[in-house]
């Protein structure tokens, strides 16, 4: 049996789950505005180890989503990952957010556009096909009623950067799924379980999240 451990907190939502082979056995996720991630990460790793009934010891592997998304939510999931993988000896897996927020609709033809506020009118997103295979590279968009005209037939939008989308591009080969947020470590379950058996596996020393753009340290207006 391949025990994994995953963890999402690129977004507002913290996500934990526990895996055996490529089956969801233990699931805690919870979204909050004020990212409470530190607070909720570890909880939610205990409960899900506690309920899968099995040890830490008995993983095989930690996987983690990679970003695009928040820096603060990024430096917490990875910085747990990677000391849980030296602790224990194990590999380290990491998986492109944008694409464990496109599992969670399922098409037929077409293109999914997952998105990821990144405020204002700007997104982090990137184009998967149906079987999500990556088809145009993660970026950072600044909306306007042009941003897809290049890509041709419907384009299928999910996260929560679709809902500001939705309010400038009209046409009807656009199809929002606004109320699906946030990606969630449910997703990561078969992306895990096929890097764990392809040994797609990061360095624990020197992994780092992909943020994407800059971090900028901002100083507080008096």
């Amino acid at each position: 049996m391949i025990y994994i451990l995953n963890i999402e907190t690129a977004t507002k939502q913290c996500s934990v789950s526990v895996s055996k082979n490529n089956e969801l056995i233990a699931l805690r996720e919870l979204a909050e505005e004020n990212f409470n991630h530190a607070e909720k990460l570890h909880v939610f790793i205990e409960e899900v180890i506690a309920e899968a009934q099995i040890k830490l010891a008995d993983l095989n592997a930690v996987s983690v989503s990679k970003g695009p998304g928040s820096y603060t939510g990024l430096r917490i999931g990875v910085s747990t990952a990677k000391g849980l993988c030296y602790a224990l000896g194990i590999p380290l897996i990491a998986i492109d957010t944008l694409q464990i927020l496109a599992k969670q609709i399922s098409i037929t033809e077409g293109i999914i556009q997952p998105m990821i506020d990144a405020r204002r009118m700007e997104v982090f997103t990137a184009s998967y096909d149906s079987n999500y295979e990556l088809i145009d590279k993660t970026t950072a968009l600044v909306l306007d009623e042009n941003s897809f005209d290049s890509i041709k037939g419907k384009i299928y939008f999910i996260g929560d950067g679709a809902e500001k989308t939705a309010s400038i591009l009209k046409e009807e080969r656009f199809v929002f799924y606004s109320h699906l947020k946030y990606p969630s470590a449910k997703e990561m379950v078969d992306l895990s379980y096929d890097a764990f058996l392809n040994e797609k596996f990061e360095d624990v020393a020197y992994f780092e999240p992909y943020y994407l753009k800059d971090f900028m340290l901002t100083t507080k207006k008096k």
